[in-house]
């Protein structure tokens, strides 16, 4: 009875625009969700009884239902948070994180932070998936979760010093160098701190003094002296020593080889450390023994004797301090030491039916049949979007749409509730008509 159809017709009117109300409302509801990404629905008709069976023209509806809803996959906004390991992906891509079960979801939403064991984590604890990284900072391949525990900066023992500085050609030659009288017996100093193989730094003094004056230029000696509670022997001692001549411009002409006066032929260190380090000292490029100026070291003008620069290479150990993100999502991380080095690298997936995949909330997605397995690559590569460090993707909710959304929705619940009591009105008359 055609009367009937259009009262069954109107019901799955209701169902159909409640359903899209509630789509609308779930949008709405998540407008500040962090990486949410709205739905849509889809209706279609649905036939159910045809007229004599001439033709397809010749059918009545039985009403609407929705047929789909489709998830937006459109890009968000961006908003600084002003937390490094907070990201953002800029195109395509899913941050994949992992549960203590080694169950994988995808998700926009890059709100992490470090956990007391040292794992990045998203607010419901899942880990953030990335390549590893070795100890010398190289990325390995390998792809798991990113841990940060205990990292640390490893010593490097000092090997090379450097030294630019001027020696006051005008100074007169003082008395033999001694280590109990070492201002009185020299005409300048320079200390600097230099480090063992277990990262511990010691304090060094190198003494300068004029030992020679000839037409041909002046000789000028120097001994390098550690302190007696840096030194092994527990007395402070000359560890190394040697000579530079200087033309009479005041050029460093020649180097003599750098001598170790202990037995172990190098630094002995007190704290443990390997015992007898060489460290090699650099006073420029000079004329004859390096073919160079001998005038981008020290030099020995007519002028007050001063340090202009000295370098080491050496450093203690150091302990994480904060970590930066570039945009291939190479994770840095700073140490207190002043070094930085690679700790792993964040990857991104994508699918090739981003329809496809499974919603479990809390900007949770998992693979399925429809979406295809994910393909697994890093930012700005396999067709993967950029990272945005110190930022978050908002949700892309378009508030004025989803008011017109809810006012069309709201109409059609309105005119199908009609379309029923309308019907009833007219089943009431065929009822009445019997009386």
């Amino acid at each position: 009875m055609a009367i009937l159809t259009s009262l069954f017709s109107g019901v799955s009117g209701l169902n159909a625009f409640g359903t899209g109300l509630s789509v609308v409302s779930n949008n709405i509801a998540n407008l500040n969700t962090i990486g949410y990404k709205d739905s849509q629905a889809s209706f279609a008709n649905i036939i159910g009884q045809s007229l004599g069976g001439a033709s397809a023209g010749s059918q009545i509806g039985r009403g609407v239902y929705v047929n789909d809803i489709r998830t937006q996959f459109l890009q968000g906004s961006f908003e600084t948070t002003g937390n490094a390991l907070d990201m953002a992906v800029d195109g395509t891509g899913f941050f994949v994180v992992r549960n203590a079960a080694g169950g994988e979801y995808y998700s926009r939403a890059g709100l992490f932070h470090i956990d007391q064991n040292g794992l990045v984590k998203n607010p419901d604890g899942l880990t953030l998936q990335g390549i590893k990284a070795n100890a010398a900072g190289t990325l390995t391949g390998q792809v798991g979760d990113i841990n940060l525990a205990s990292t640390v900066s490893p010593p490097l023992a000092t090997t090379q010093v450097d030294l630019i500085a001027n020696l006051d050609s005008r100074v007169t030659i003082p008395a033999a160098f001694s280590v109990a009288n070492p201002a009185g017996t020299s005409n300048f100093s320079t200390s600097l701190t230099v480090y063992d193989s277990l990262g511990n730094g010691h304090l060094v003094t190198a003494y300068f003094r004029k030992s020679a004056q000839a037409a041909t230029g002046n000789t000028w000696q120097y001994d390098v002296v550690v302190d007696k509670n840096d030194s092994t022997s527990g007395a402070t001692e000359v560890q190394a020593q040697g000579t530079l001549t200087f033309t009479t411009d005041g050029a460093l002409n020649t180097e003599s080889a750098v001598t170790y006066p202990l037995a172990s032929g190098g630094f002995n260190f007190t704290g443990g450390a390997t015992q007898g380090q060489v460290i090699g000292l650099d006073f420029g490029a000079s004329i004859t023994t390096d073919a160079g100026t001998g005038l981008d070291g020290v030099t020995q003008f007519g002028s007050t004797s001063a340090l202009l620069q000295q370098t080491q290479d050496g450093y203690g150990s150091g302990s994480l301090q904060n970590v930066s993100i570039n945009s291939d999502g190479v994770i840095t991380g700073l140490f207190t030491n002043g070094k930085n080095r690679t700790l792993g690298q964040v990857v991104l997936s994508r699918f090739n039916d981003t329809q496809g995949l499974t919603p479990f909330g809390a900007n949770l997605f998992g693979s399925s049949a429809d979406s295809g397995q994910p393909i697994v690559g890093v930012a700005n590569s396999a067709g993967m979007g950029k990272i945005l460090s110190d930022s978050i993707e908002l949700s892309n909710v378009d508030l004025a749409h989803e008011f017109v959304k809810m006012i069309e929705y709201q109409r059609g619940f309105q005119a199908n509730s009609r379309v029923i009591t309308t019907t009833d009105e007219i089943l009431q008359e065929l009822v009445n008509l019997k009386r």
